[in-house]
Formats: structure tokens, C-alpha cells, sequence
């Protein structure tokens, strides 16, 4: 049977370990705290730079989102004109970079952090894995919507189908011009709750992100911190909300539905300032709860964007048949993806 060398069951050695672990905990833990209160404090400067937060990106959401629903009024930027798919595959590879770029690294630095056990925090690559799932359950929740709708409409379909055939074999050809109208009913009322899911879905995404940004913010005391991010998420904000204004927008969506997604998005981010604010005494980014929760949010938040932009909205209209018939089009829109992506992508520079 194997035994320990004597020098580590010396009772000198024991108490030496033992006053060492005792006193490098608290340093860790003083670490912690630390952390969120390096560089400048100013908790009286802080708080006007987070009122100034508040109305600047409350503003720059709204303008962002509300764009897009004004752009019938400019037949420049309808949803039918090259513009206006350029704009939004620009606004596309600014929510692709979101996710990547600035959602996902704070994840993993959130269920990385020293200030977590070991074990299993560091053990295990939870930030991927939780990103996984959301991508997989945005999966299912675009697919299975899809299923009920055509459930639904599958036996008027099929009703359709019936009729046609038998007036055709009585040789009505007008019933069976009247049966590809019906059919092109019905691709369109599909298309339309896919744009309608697309659009829920990816707000509900965009809504958790904010709140998590927003509470950090407002938790915060350090000015130089919220000057830099005041900048990068007015850009942020902007430019996500047109990417989700047009989808609003293809969704089709009555006034009042419509105001509610406006007003939601908009209020988000400065709401989670408002609550960061409130729970400054009590809310620590470095608390373990803290970490967890919010690393998990934001891995959920990052697969669930990442699979929206990816696959609702870039594949979905890059291989669409308005960009794959033109060329020229196609081209201009990956640049605007590029540009979208690459200026977010600098934006993690300072949020």
C-alpha cells in the first residue's frame, strides 16, 4: 500500500498549508470584488453618465426599429426594393457579430472566472454547451410553429386539392387556374408566419441580451467604463433595431402589435439600467450567483441569435430567389454583411 512521504504528514508542514490556504482565500476573494472597482470611481459622475445612458440609447433603439415601418411612406426603402435588403443584410451581420463577438466572449469570461469554483465551472465548457441547446430549441420552436400552421391548413389544402382535380378531369380550366391561386395563398400565408416567428423569436433573443447589458451598466460605478459603452451600444442598439424593424416589418403585423414590439426593444436596455441602478447595493458582477446566471443568460442568448442570423435571416434571403437571380445584388449584400459584422466586431473593442 502506497504512503505518504513524511514530509507532508509533518504537522509544521500541515499548518503552514493551513495558514497559507487561509489567508489566499480571502485575497481571492477580495480579488473578486475588486474587480469591478478598478480604474476610475466615481459614483456621483457615474450616475449622470447612466441618466444620459438612459435617454441616448432609449432614443437610438427607437430610431433603429422604427426605420424600417416608415419606410412605406419612402418607396426607396419598401421591403420589395434592393435597398432595402441591403440595409437589412448589413443589419444581419450586425446581430451575427453580436452574438459572436460580444454575447458569447462574455459568457465564457463570466463561467471561466477565478471567482468560480474549479469545479465544474472550469472543467466543463458550459458556455458552448448551453449555446448549443438554445440554437437547437430555436430550432424547434421555428419548426414546430411551422408544423401547427400547416396542420391546420393542411385539410383546406387538401380540400383545394380535391376539387381541382375533379373539375380539371371535367375539363374546367378555370378552377384549375383557381387552384394555383390557392396555392400561392397559401406559400404566402406560410411565408408570412415564418417572418412572424422569425420576428418574435429574434426579440426575445435581442430582449435578454439588453437586460443583461443594461443591468450591468446601471450596476456600475465606474464613469470610464459607461462612457465607453454609452458610444458602442447606441451603434448597437441602432442598427440591431433595424435589423429586427424589418423583420417586423415582412411580418405584416397590426399597429398595435406592432407599437408593443417598438416599445419592448426600445425600453429594454434602459429598463435594465433603471434595475441596475436599484440593485447597485446588492447586485455584484463578481458575486458567484451573479457569474452564473448572468453567463448562462448570455449563452442562451448567443446561440439563439446566432442560429436567427445565420439561418432566418442570411440564408433565408441569400438563398432566396431575389439575390440568387441577381448577381449584383448578391455582391453588394455580402459587403453590407461585412461592413455590418466588422463594425460591430470593433465595437467589442469597448463593450
Amino acid at each position: 500500500m502506497a504512503s505518504f512521504p513524511k514530509s507532508l504528514t509533518n504537522p509544521t508542514f500541515v499548518v503552514v498549508f493551513m495558514v497559507i490556504f487561509l489567508c489566499y482565500t480571502p485575497l481571492v476573494l477580495a480579488q473578486c470584488e475588486a474587480e469591478s472597482k478598478n480604474g476610475c470611481h466615481d459614483k456621483e459622475e457615474a450616475m449622470k453618465l447612466k441618466i444620459i445612458a438612459f435617454v441616448v440609447i432609449l432614443l437610438a433603439s427607437m430610431i433603429g426599429v422604427s426605420l424600417p415601418l416608415f419606410s412605406r411612406r419612402m418607396p426607396s426603402l419598401g421591403p420589395d426594393r434592393d435597398l432595402f435588403t441591403i440595409v437589412k443584410a448589413f443589419a444581419s451581420g450586425v446581430i451575427l457579430a453580436t452574438g459572436y463577438m460580444h454575447v458569447l466572449p462574455d459568457s465564457f469570461d463570466d463561467l471561466m472566472s477565478d471567482c468560480l469554483p474549479e469545479n465544474p465551472w472550469r472543467k466543463f465548457p458550459f458556455t458552448t454547451f448551453v449555446a448549443m441547446l438554445s440554437a437547437i430549441v430555436t430550432l424547434m420552436v421555428d419548426s414546430f410553429a411551422m408544423s401547427v400552421y400547416r396542420k391546420h391548413h393542411a385539410k383546406a389544402l387538401m380540400a383545394g386539392e380535391g376539387t381541382d382535380v375533379a373539375r380539371l378531369e371535367n375539363g374546367d380550366v378555370q378552377r384549375e387556374n383557381h387552384g394555383h391561386e390557392h396555392h400561392g395563398v397559401m406559400n404566402q400565408k406560410s411565408q408570412l408566419l415564418r417572418h412572424r416567428v422569425i420576428a418574435q423569436v429574434l426579440e426575445l433573443g435581442i430582449i435578454v441580451h439588453s437586460v443583461v447589458i443594461g443591468l450591468a451598466m446601471g450596476a456600475s460605478e465606474n464613469p470610464c467604463i459607461i462612457r465607453s459603452l454609452i458610444a458602442a451600444l447606441c451603434f448597437h442598439q441602432m442598427f440591431e433595431g433595424m435589423g429586427l424593424g424589418g423583420c417586423i416589418l415582412q411580418a405584416e403585423y397590426k399597429f398595435k402589435l406592432k407599437a408593443i414590439m417598438v416599445l419592448f426593444f426600445s425600453a429594454t436596455t434602459p429598463l435594465g439600467i433603471v434595475l441596475g441602478i436599484g440593485l447597485s447595493k446588492v447586485y455584484s458582477e463578481t458575486s458567484p450567483t451573479s457569474l452564473i446566471v448572468v453567463g448562462l443568460l448570455n449563452a442562451s442568448s448567443a446561440g439563439l441569435l446566432n442560429y436567427m442570423a445565420l439561418v432566418d435571416l442570411l440564408a433565408a434571403d441569400f438563398l432566396g430567389p431575389k439575390l440568387q437571380t441577381n448577381m449584383k445584388l448578391q455582391i453588394w449584400s455580402y459587403v453590407a454583411v461585412l461592413l455590418g459584422a466588422g463594425f460591430m466586431s470593433l465595437m467589442a473593442k469597448w463593450a
